[in-house]
């Protein structure tokens, strides 16, 4: 919002503030100030001159010899380039030793042999930005009305003495988008009051429902619409302060009744619409939703098709603008316009906002829109424009308004205890200081002993709770008085939690193993949603997806961490070790909410280990895998509860995956992926492992014991089995940990054969078995005795025979 510091004077008393010391109480206040531009700042010289006659350069075909008076003793020659000069203008003209923008110094020079006291400038030229000039202007210079005075500053005349403030303002402000919600702002941080507009107008005889009449069937979206006629306007230039204020604003000026549409949203935030009446085509306004593929030619000559989301104003038959947005052509004023009909109405935020990115019309009027306008000030506004189009554009206004009101707003209104504001403050505030306060907001305020009823104006829509009542008692009373104190009671000190201090531990274990963290998307497609998911649940859809790539929450973290390995493999990083800890999302039946559960997932390729000095290269296998899996069960004490089973998951290798089992529950997967899926992929032979770890953080860990080094030997014997080629070597190694007893601490498989000197449908598991007693040193009858039990066991329970 650029706020003009001359016109802010009109509605606010600012002696004895300079623009720079009111843009710092602002910015203290709580609205920060982007900075202060002085638009004539290192300019001088510039008056207002009058060209007495003009002629054709005799040396020149596209140069003028002007003869302007510029109030001195005797007028001047200046040679001008600008194809619109002529006889009787009233122009800008620095003077000889003038300074314009860029420090460009006026000097007298001789052009094409005829002498030039000076140059007359377009008002690009005195740093005026283009696409604000009147399009009359935009080439060639400026001409000001006849009344102006010769050799009056042309400066000040133009507005460019003036300092524009640049707001910077949060979406809640909304009231600070006008003149008047800047000058409540102002007044309230200097404790002086508003000045309002005065709207004194003469209405004809005639009434304005002969004319029009209003009905609107998008009551929910349009609850409030006036409209307002004025007849025999004439159009022509907007006076020249108004222009002026415009383009400080960063609006064009158009004409006299565009331009007061354009001032009156500027100074009430109100956006006001003007339509021509004869071009309307009817004498009947209907504001409904558009129909589907329905269009309209709008004020910038586009062909725009609606849909039923967007809002229009229609003359009972076919859109005449985009309600909130853009006008259409069919109805826009032009310089034959004799009638004029005034929109000034309330809609849905949404509503406007969805029709200009539509269209991607963003509009000063859309702006406000959607960020919501104040509803008691919509009939003042359309009354404001009326005014001055009677004063402005000589036009006669028409008894009444015609309207449609549906609108119900009620002022909210808030209770709260002086106690609560300096509790929440750590200030000191007395009940008249806080009253004040209000006060100066211009808010009603009642008083009862310590507690306040505050009524909120309708301006204000962003003060609703307590809460915004202390924040506004806290920037007018002054940050910078607010005192800084420590916070009192008990505390204590940070810690990680349980889960927390395991989260961090399995990290650092699976990036000591090698492998390096990623961080993918929370959101897949369809097709990947569900696959690799421990639990067979219906995916979720976004409402409004950016993509079908990203369309649906993920149910599994494997198919991302593919993606990576994919992703590196094709820029010849063969080798990939990545991991994540992450969230995986389970829909709930009866739920709108998912389910959030944390999952360790991890995907391996290429060679684990190359040491290339001495020839050696190890690539990743799945007991790779399944080893870092035992480090990270190891660093959270649960390897005792953790079990293995041969299953077949989808998307894994059949012969190559394991079912991970914790205390008889399946908490996830370990396996290779499988070959199809890898081609698919394009990827080499991949390893994958998902497990739940919300499952690992909380199983129940027994507390660590530490014991004394053993005085006493230990005793390894190795047995070779020969059992079915179906037996699977964990089922064997669980029998001899339970026939073992207390004297066996140990169980390695550390040999398996299957080969020609093997029996057909046979193979040999070999197993290391160490015995250990902490109390006293073990016998071979000891020994024995165990080791007797051991084989019996492996013999009648799984039919195994020792090697011979």
């Amino acid at each position: 919002m650029f706020v003009s510091y001359k016109w802010l004077q009109e509605y606010v008393d600012l002696s004895g503030i300079s623009a720079a010391e009111l843009a710092d109480k602002i910015t203290k206040s709580g609205i920060e100030v982007e900075g202060v531009e002085k638009k004539s700042e290192g300019l001088k010289g510039v008056v207002i001159g009058h060209v007495l006659e003009r002629e054709q350069h005799p040396n020149a075909d596209k140069l003028n010899k002007c003869l302007v008076d510029i109030g001195a003793e005797e007028p001047v020659q200046i040679i001008c380039g600008a194809p619109n000069v002529d006889k009787d203008q009233k122009v800008a003209v620095a003077t000889v030793g003038a300074v314009l923008p860029g420090n460009f110094k006026i000097k007298k020079a001789k052009l094409r042999g005829e002498e030039s006291h000076g140059m007359i400038c377009s008002l690009q030229e005195l740093g005026i930005e283009s696409k604000i000039v009147a399009k009359e202007y935009a080439v060639g210079i400026f001409n000001f009305p006849q009344d102006a005075q010769v050799g009056e500053d042309a400066l000040e005349a133009l507005g460019l003495d003036d300092e524009i403030l640049e707001l910077s303002l949060t979406p809640n402000r909304s009231d600070a988008l006008s003149m008047l919600g800047v000058a409540y702002e102002v007044a309230a941080i200097l404790g002086r009051d508003v000045k309002w507009p005065t709207i004194e107008k003469e209405e004809a005889s005639e009434k304005a429902s002969d004319y029009i009449s209003v009905k609107v069937e998008a009551t929910e979206d349009n609850p409030l619409y006036i409209a307002k006629v004025v007849k025999d306007v004439k159009i022509g230039p907007s006076p020249l302060w108004m222009q002026t204020r415009l383009m400080a604003s960063g609006i064009r000026p158009h004409n006299n009744v565009v331009d007061i549409t354009n001032f009156v949203l500027l100074e009430y935030g109100q956006p006001l619409h003007a339509f021509d009446y004869d071009r309307l085509g009817s004498k009947e306004l209907v504001i409904r939703r558009a129909n589907d593929a329905e269009k309209i030619t709008t004020l910038d000559e586009a062909e725009r098709t609606l849909t039923p989301d967007h809002l229009v104003i229609t003359n009972g038959t076919e859109p005449v603008a985009i309600a909130g947005v853009m006008g259409g052509a069919n109805s826009e004023v032009k310089n034959d316009t004799t009638t004029v009909i005034i929109e000034a109405a309330y809609f849905k935020g949404s509503t406007v906002r969805k029709a200009s990115k539509d269209h991607g019309l963003r509009s000063e009027a859309s702006a406000r829109f959607e960020k919501g306008v104040d509803p008691a000030r919509v009939r003042e506004a359309g009354e404001r424009a009326a005014q001055l189009m009677a004063e402005y554009a000589g036009g006669t206004i028409l008894e009444g308004s015609v309207e449609f009101n549906d609108m119900k707003v009620e002022p909210a209104v808030i209770s709260i205890t002086l106690n609560k504001i300096n509790g929440l403050l750590g200030t000191s505030m007395s009940v008249s200081e806080v009253q004040d306060i209000f006060t100066r907001l211009q808010f009603d305020v009642a008083v009862e002993g310590e507690n306040f009823t505050v009524t909120i104006p309708t301006r204000r829509g962003d003060i609703t709770i307590e809460a915004d009542l202390v924040e506004e008692a806290a920037r007018l009373y002054g940050y910078d008085n607010i005192p800084s104190t420590l916070p009192t009671g008990t505390t204590t000190p940070g810690a990680l939690s349980d889960y927390q201090q395991k989260r961090r531990k399995a990290r650092r274990t699976l990036e000591g193993a090698g492998l390096f963290q990623a961080i993918t998307y929370s959101l897949t497609s369809a097709e990947k949603a569900a696959q690799f998911a421990l639990e067979a649940r219906e995916s979720i859809r976004l409402a409004m997806p950016m993509s079908e790539e990203r369309s649906q929450l993920r149910l599994s973290i494997v198919p991302q961490l593919l993606e990576v390995v994919k992703y590196n493999n094709a820029r010849q990083m063969d080798s990939v070790a990545l991991y994540e800890i992450g969230s995986v999302f389970l829909k709930q039946d009866g739920e709108q909410l998912p389910e959030e559960r944390e999952h360790v997932a991890a995907a391996i390729t290429g060679l684990w280990e190359s040491h290339l000095w001495q020839g050696e290269k190890k690539p990743v296998d799945f007991f790779v895998a399944k080893g870092i899996l035992e480090a990270l069960f190891d660093t959270l004490g649960v390897a005792s509860q953790i079990e293995y089973r041969q299953a077949e998951v989808k998307n894994l290798h059949p012969g190559r995956t394991a079912e991970v089992v914790l205390n008889g529950e399946v908490i996830g997967f370990i396996g290779q992926v499988h070959p199809t899926v890898q081609k698919e992929l394009d990827i080499k032979e991949t390893y994958v492992f998902e497990l739940s770890f919300k499952a690992l953080a909380e199983a129940e860990v027994a507390p660590i014991a530490y014991e004394t080094i053993p005085r006493f030997p230990s005793i390894t014997r190795d047995i070779a089995l020969v059992v079915d080629s179906t037996t699977k070597a964990g089922d064997i190694q669980s029998i001899i940990v339970e026939a073992g007893g207390a004297l066996l601490k140990e169980v390695q498989v550390f040999d398996l054969y299957e080969g020609d000197k093997m029996e057909e449908g046979k193979k040999s598991i070999a197993y290391s078995l160490k015995y250990f007693d902490p109390e006293r040193t073990l016998t071979d009858e000891d020994i024995t005795k165990a080791h007797d039990k051991v084989l019996a066991a492996v013999k009648d329970e799984a039919g195994a025979e020792l090697r011979g």
